[in-house]
């Protein structure tokens, strides 16, 4: 059996930031990486679901939002995936880099928090995404993007 492409990745030497996974014709997988692997350092569940539910609601209202087929918590507990069709990914960078503000500094009701929207509405907490995704920001904010793997 083929090893999945993820999979080559040295996570030892894996490090938080924005990679470029994998490219499919003109689906583009972004690594964003919130935590430095197997550091014992991960999100819990509560943490992935409530910036789950707030990335991708912002990032599918955004200006981007038609090129934007998925977001998600990796298993992992480390980062999330930002699946795109057809976007530059500097366009992409600008645009993570935009909704990790908007959600600093989000005052509404988390989307998707009622029973009726989500399988696991409790598991929601607005303040503890807030704090997610701030860390991840000043990450972004201090390092030159440049997309490849740092290992």
């Amino acid at each position: 059996m083929k090893t999945i492409q993820s999979f080559t990745v040295d996570h030892t030497k894996l490090r938080p930031g924005l990679y470029i996974s994998r490219k499919d014709g003109d689906v583009t997988t972004f690594d964003l990486r919130t935590r430095t692997p197997n550091a014992g350092d991960y999100m819990s569940n509560l943490v992935m679901h409530s910036v789950e539910h707030l990335f991708a609601t912002a990032v599918r209202n955004g200006p981007l939002g038609e090129g934007v087929l998925y977001f998600g918590p990796m298993g992992c507990q480390t980062g999330f995936y930002l699946l795109t069709r057809g976007l530059a990914p500097e366009a992409v960078r600008d645009e993570i880099l935009r909704v990790l503000e908007e959600i600093c500094a989000w005052t509404e009701e988390m989307p998707g928090g009622r029973e009726i929207e989500c399988g696991n509405y409790r598991n929601l907490d607005l303040a503890a995404a807030k704090e997610e995704c701030a860390r991840y920001l000043a990450i972004l904010k201090e390092r030159e993007i440049d997309f490849e793997y740092e290992v």
